[in-house]
């Protein structure tokens, strides 16, 4: 049966009791699901993917089918936005997540085909929480994630630019933050550029994972409730509809039992994040004075650094990165501890793994975009002490130690450290 498709939005509110029971009993001021609009595009497409399945293994006929993709497709583009209310982290293992999707799909197909289309009967046909919920969040974890791969790729590009610029300017290195010996600015930034570009690796070979979906699981792994041949077509529908090479998991206890996956992906992200934090640290440590620090380089003036002192700028871009790698870092943490809490046969916490996810990923991808236009680009390695800072070298010292001995070589170095002026700028280690 051909279902006729209007744009205007219902008249009438389209999710149930259900949902709104929800809204009492999880008022927290997070977001909502409506809130991370892929998350509601890719729970629509799951079951999308079911009502195909379920008309081909005789579950559905075909009007109730047309309806239900009508209005999965309708969702799928962005309609009816304002019906997903609920929270997104709340208690239940996502049941009112699953629940508002199947209600408002009723709903809206109840509305095109003139006839009842039940939320549990038809919508949630052949599927349980336990299995659509996992594989929509799997789907808008790799939709999610490539947003902060493009922007971790952007900040090492940036800094590789950096290196070119300045690949002969030498500048003193230091261990224990004490002089050390000479490299340049362009060895600096290539190995920064290498360091962000190993996380990002990380990061999207854990993503990869998410590949593996559960969708066919139903209760607890079983697949009970759904007919010989429902999984593989579902599985196979929602690839297409999804643009994905998605693959049943190889082992639905497995899948819907232990979330590790979600904690590797976390720990990437993490480690995204303190990598960055370092990069920012050391620059910003680097730019510090202008006369009572290291000026060595120049960072981009972007704000006003005090509101008293004149004049003063503070590294504003790379705090803000900083501080975005420790909440990254307590968004991994808590996913860390949601992995560990899941208890025999299904992990309930993927709400709070969820919401966590989404805000590890949406974190690396501010701190890698403003790190990279609004610092990187704009560094300069013209700092007031950088040439006076390399005086302090201990490059001459090294190579007389490999001769002469490393014990001759240091009563030397303090002797006439000793007897040196003090405006020669002679360092001790």
């Amino acid at each position: 049966m051909a279902i006729t498709q209007t744009t205007a939005e219902a008249t009438t509110r389209l999710y149930g009791q259900q949902t709104a029971l929800s809204l009492g009993n999880f008022p927290g001021p997070g977001r909502t699901f409506g809130d991370v609009p892929v998350f509601v595009r890719n729970y629509a497409l799951v079951k999308l993917a079911a009502a195909r399945a379920n008309y081909e293994v005789g579950v559905l006929d075909e009007s109730r089918k047309d309806a239900i993709v009508a209005a999965c497709e309708e969702i799928a583009t962005g309609a009816h936005a304002t019906q997903f209310p609920s929270a997104l982290l709340l208690g239940g293992g996502g049941t009112t997540t699953n629940m508002n999707v199947n209600e408002v799909i009723a709903a809206r197909a109840s509305q095109l085909l003139s006839a009842q289309v039940h939320p549990n009967d038809h919508v949630n046909a052949s599927q349980s929480t336990n299995d659509t919920y996992p594989t929509a969040m799997a789907l808008t974890v790799l939709d999610l994630a490539q947003r902060p791969l493009e922007a971790l790729e952007e900040l090492a590009t940036a800094l590789e630019v950096k290196g070119a610029e300045f690949d002969e300017t030498p500048h003193l290195g230091r261990t224990c933050v004490r002089d050390a010996v000479i490299l340049t600015a362009g060895q600096s930034h290539r190995a920064q550029a290498s360091a962000i570009r190993r996380t990002a690796r990380a990061l999207g070979d854990a993503v990869a994972d998410m590949h593996a979906v559960a969708l066919g699981a139903t209760a607890v792994g079983t697949g009970l409730g759904a007919p010989e041949g429902y999984r593989a077509i579902a599985v196979r529908e929602l690839a297409s509809v999804a643009g994905r090479n998605l693959e049943p998991a190889p082992d639905l206890f497995d899948a819907l039992a232990n979330l590790d996956p979600y904690a590797a992906i976390a720990d990437a992200g993490a480690r995204a994040g303190l990598t960055m934090a370092k990069i920012a640290a050391d620059i910003r440590l680097l730019s510090s004075g202008p006369a009572g620090g290291f000026g060595d380089l120049t960072i981009p003036a972007v704000q006003a650094g005090s509101s008293i002192m004149p004049a003063k700028v503070n590294p504003a871009i790379p705090e803000y990165v900083m501080q975005l790698s420790y909440r990254i870092r307590g968004a991994a943490h808590t996913v860390e501890c949601a992995v560990a809490a899941g208890e025999l046969e299904l992990n309930i916490m993927e709400p709070v793994i969820v919401d966590s996810i989404v805000t590890i990923l949406d974190d690396i991808t501010a701190a890698a975009t403003s790190f990279a236009h609004r610092c990187v680009a704009g560094i300069s390695w013209d700092g007031p002490r950088r040439e006076e800072n390399l005086r302090g070298a201990l490059d001459s010292w090294v190579t007389l130690s490999a001769t002469t001995g490393y014990e001759a070589t240091t009563t030397r170095y303090h002797d006439q450290a000793q007897t040196a002026p003090v405006s020669n700028g002679a360092r001790h280690d």
